[in-house]
């Protein structure tokens, strides 16, 4: 039965409220673990016992990490790592181009410099080279290291490897094949052959975890390794940028990390909140749409490096240069996603958005560019989605996927079937090249295989919302105490509530797209915002004059503007009461 009886909202969509065994387990945390009951419900929609719940509300690193031995290789990697330390030889980091690639590299640059050792980064330049390590580079780099470090990539680099001349050693979490390359050590918690309890871990996530194992190794030669903790920051923006889900050990290492980042004591980071304007402590939104899309940019359309310098330097006026090239080059990036994404949603719609893929394909369609493009399309369609960038016959293309399909392994089986000439990646996000003679079966086998695993089933999405809230209820300390049940992201969407059978007022309209509102009256009046209101029947509904009463549901947050505390509603949808 749907939530007030909403089957249709404005946007389509029919609200689903707790189960009669979530709402007594609602209940019972309440009871047990003295939480207000909308807390209490967020944690019975998570599947937490009552028991359990102090623990959860409070997750700590220490009883949540696991031991890096559990992780095939992963000794013989922290061994060749501090060899090479110890004989001072010459290392390489070979680092993918995103958020995750850089802020691995940078935990092993810090790591190293604090250790008194020099390291050299190399990042592969997204259009010329591509994805992972390559023989031409793998071969210079090898002539002229020890060891190489492969982070964030790696794990079906076989030639590439091969061709280094010396030794390397994979720290990686895409989707294994059925061999591993000939490196050394391939750490990667989704090798064909580990057991997936940590498959949910990023690359900078595995990069920790041999750091810990190598100060676990230095302490028993009673040595003593950099601070690791205050390495947590560049875990955390990794982990949310690569929407890696924050569950087990992940929620311990985000909301430890944010707590470092709050201190401001990582040159990049401070310069890059400076320039994105961030004007409260950092949280998982912060991560994920004001920092992570600015270290992005470098690889995207600029210098593919840039990013993982900016994590790595310790030089404030080296990082503030950085950040301002970022900022900029995102800016650029922002203006070039826009064109690309309109004529991907156009082409898609023309296709039919109605099967288990949506996907476009243009000619110039910048390569750095289409993986946003193919999250708008899963955004707007509910599916999994594929844009790619044709430069003559070669295209290259990025797919984004929804919970519950794992995209990275229907990627991989179409490569390893030979309609896709690479293909690869995890369950929410893969890259892929394809010929464009193979385009068309290429995307119809893609979706064959997505179809078995539920793609594109049934009706209109359902919104999944906690409860109801008053507005005389919304206090800034009920809002901090159902914030300590995150962090919120991939795998643990932000909880919402509903506000029933409000009367609108106030309605402003923000920029071309966005809408701010009054709900209540009096000392219980509360604000609302819905971004992209616009963009939706949300917008033109709730601005009609006299539009009448609502149900309307999102997330409540705390509104800072100005210095004073007030909390607001982050509108998602709204239906008629």
């Amino acid at each position: 039965m749907a939530f007030l009886g909403v089957e249709r909202s404005l946007t389509g969509r029919r609200w689903v409220g707790l189960s009669d065994d979530e709402d007594r387990l609602a209940e019972a945390i309440a009871q047990a673990a003295r939480v207000p009951l909308p807390v209490a419900r967020v944690l019975a929609r998570r599947g937490v016992a009552p028991e359990a719940a102090p623990g959860f509300l409070a997750p700590a690193l220490r009883d949540l990490l696991p031991d890096p031995l559990c992780l095939r290789d992963m000794g013989a990697a922290a061994d060749r790592v501090l060899h090479a330390l110890r004989r001072r030889q010459r290392i390489a980091v070979f680092a993918d181009y995103d958020v995750d690639g850089g802020a691995s590299a940078a935990l092993l640059l810090v790591w190293l410099r604090e250790m008194g050792h020099g390291a050299t980064l190399y990042v592969p330049d997204r259009i010329d080279e591509g994805y992972g390590p390559n023989v031409p580079a793998m071969q210079a780099l090898g002539a002229a290291h020890d060891l190489i470090v492969c982070v964030d990539c790696g794990t079906l680099s076989h030639e590439p490897i091969a061709a280094a001349g010396c030794d390397v050693v994979v720290l990686d979490h895409h989707l294994g094949g059925e061999t591993l390359p000939p490196a050394l050590a391939v750490v990667n918690p989704n090798r064909q052959d580990e057991d997936g309890r940590l498959g949910y871990l990023c690359a900078a996530g595995v990069v920790f975890l041999l750091l810990v194992e190598a100060n676990r190794r230095l302490r028993g030669e009673g040595v003593q390794g950099p601070d690791l903790m205050r390495l947590l920051d560049l875990v955390a923006l990794a982990t949310v940028a690569d929407v890696a889900p924050l569950v087990g050990a992940n929620r311990a290492l985000v909301r430890q990390g944010l707590a470092v980042m709050a201190r401001r004591g990582r040159p990049g980071l401070v310069a890059l909140a400076d320039v994105a304007r961030m004007t409260k402590a950092p949280d998982t939104h912060a991560l994920g749409f004001l920092l992570g899309p600015r270290v992005n940019a470098g690889g995207r359309i600029g210098q593919a490096d840039l990013g993982a310098r900016l994590l790595a330097t310790d030089n404030p006026a080296e990082a503030a240069a950085l950040a301002d090239r970022l900022d900029r080059l995102n800016t650029e990036r922002r203006e070039i996603e826009a064109a690309v994404r309109a004529e991907a949603l156009a082409q898609a719609e023309a296709r039919g958005v109605e099967g288990p893929l949506v996907w476009a394909a243009g000619e110039g369609w910048h390569p750095g560019v289409v993986g946003i493009a193919a999250a708008r399309l899963k955004e707007a369609f509910d599916r999994p989605s594929v844009v790619i960038g044709f430069d003559g016959a070669i295209g290259k293309g990025s797919a984004r996927s929804v919970a519950g399909v794992d995209l990275g392994a229907a990627v991989a089986r179409v490569a390893a079937e030979g309609l896709f000439l690479k293909g690869g990646g995890h369950r929410m996000a893969a890259g892929l090249t394809v010929a464009r003679d193979a385009l068309e079966p290429a995307m119809a086998r893609l979706a064959e295989l997505l179809a078995r695993q539920g793609a594109g089933q049934g009706g209109p999405r359902d919104l999944a919302v906690e409860g109801l809230l008053a507005p005389e209820g919304l206090t800034p300390e009920l809002v901090a105490q159902i914030e300590a049940a995150g962090p919120f992201g991939a795998s643990a969407p932000a909880p919402r509530f509903v506000l029933a059978d409000q009367l609108v007022q106030d309605v402003r309209r923000i920029g071309d797209q966005h809408l701010r509102l009054r709900l209540g009256s009096g000392a219980a009046a509360v604000q609302a915002v819905c971004f992209g209101a616009f963009d939706s029947p949300i917008g033109p509904a709730l601005a009609a004059g006299g539009a009448g009463r609502f149900h309307l549901a999102g997330r409540v947050e705390i509104d800072s503007w100005g210095g004073r505390q007030k909390v607001q509603l982050r509108l998602d949808d709204a239906a008629r009461a």
